[in-house]
């Protein structure tokens, strides 16, 4: 069987790279390496004494990784990688593992949710666009697929996920026509899961979106813990920073980026009393800054190149040195 090409276009590469601040010599994390593309884009930063660990839950896009920065290491690159198949929630496990003492990464980079490959391959069931396989799973070496999720859970819980993790407003619309419809067959293809939540939704009707557009991606959340990655990696994350060093994080959809502003603004915060109380009583002092309040989002190049980033927002925080550190 002919290898399937890992396409997938970084959003947001130049100014994420560029918020990372890179050191040659420093050390940096990609828990999202997908095809490689911010990978490859740190490493040709780096120098002597430089080292770049890339995570993937993807097989896929770990090969794929591999591949392009061994193609940037060969050219006189002297700073060493590695790419580990790995969910970014096992951060920690990850550097551990490799001996990294806590507070001695310079730089981590995420890029949240579904990559270009991803959705673009009929056979990994992820998009409306292109029937395949109803699987939707990034790591595709274990676990239950959509059709699994889409079959087995009542329509209550259904319509709850759809509507927390989609932000569909007709979730219970689209639930009892999807438990309606399995009790005839079970769903096993994305067009045919397509075509239930548009007719449950009376179809187009000239909007911008297809209509099964939420409740794919609220299937794709669930499935994945897309959520519950997101809460791992923001705090394992802090104990591995060292001081001054970055964590930029990509997000692309308005509650994935609520989850992100508010914890980095937790950490940014002196206080964390209850705004009831008069005086501060916590001794509490910030743990890093803020690069930028309102985050950054794609040029009008880049979307006219890739109008997928459109929805990307880039968030940036720097650690705070500690008092008296140089």
């Amino acid at each position: 069987m002919a290898e399937t090409r890992f396409e997938h276009r970084s959003v947001l590469l130049e100014e994420s790279v560029s918020a990372l601040a890179l050191r040659p010599e420093g050390l940096y994390v990609d828990v999202t390496a997908g095809g490689g593309g911010h990978s490859a884009a740190i490493l040709a930063e780096l120098g002597v004494g430089g080292r770049l660990i890339a995570l993937d839950r993807d097989l896929d896009a770990v090969s794929a990784a591999r591949k392009r920065l061994a193609e940037v290491a060969a050219g006189a690159v002297a700073a060493s990688f590695e790419v580990v198949h790995s969910p970014m929630s096992r951060l920690s496990e990850v550097l551990r593992a490799r001996a990294i003492e806590p507070a001695t990464v310079d730089g981590i980079l995420a890029d949240l949710g579904v990559s270009s490959h991803q959705l673009d391959t009929a056979g990994r069931g992820f998009s409306f666009a292109h029937d395949g396989p109803l699987d939707m799973r990034m790591d595709r070496s274990t676990g239950s697929t959509a059709a699994d999720l889409v079959n087995n859970t009542d329509e209550l819980a259904l319509a709850d996920l759809i509507y927390r993790l989609g932000d569909e407003p007709k979730s219970r619309r689209i639930a009892r026509a999807i438990t309606q419809r399995r009790q005839q067959r079970p769903f096993a293809r994305t067009a045919d899961l397509a075509e239930v939540v548009s007719r449950a939704l009376g179809g187009r009707r000239g909007a911008r979106k297809h209509p099964a557009t939420r409740t794919f991606q609220a299937l794709r959340m669930a499935l994945n813990d897309e959520a519950g990655e997101l809460h791992h990696l923001l705090q394992s994350a802090l104990e591995w920073l060292a001081p001054r060093g970055r964590l930029a994080l990509i997000s692309f959809h308005s509650g994935e980026d609520r989850v992100v502003k508010r914890h980095l603004a937790s950490l940014a915060s002196s206080c964390s009393c209850p705004s009831s109380l008069p005086v501060c009583v916590c001794g509490e002092s910030a743990r890093v800054r803020l690069l930028g309040r309102k985050g950054i989002t794609a040029s009008q190049a880049e979307l006219e190149a890739n109008p997928r980033a459109r929805s990307a927002r880039l968030r940036v925080a720097e650690v705070l040195a500690v008092e008296g550190e140089a």
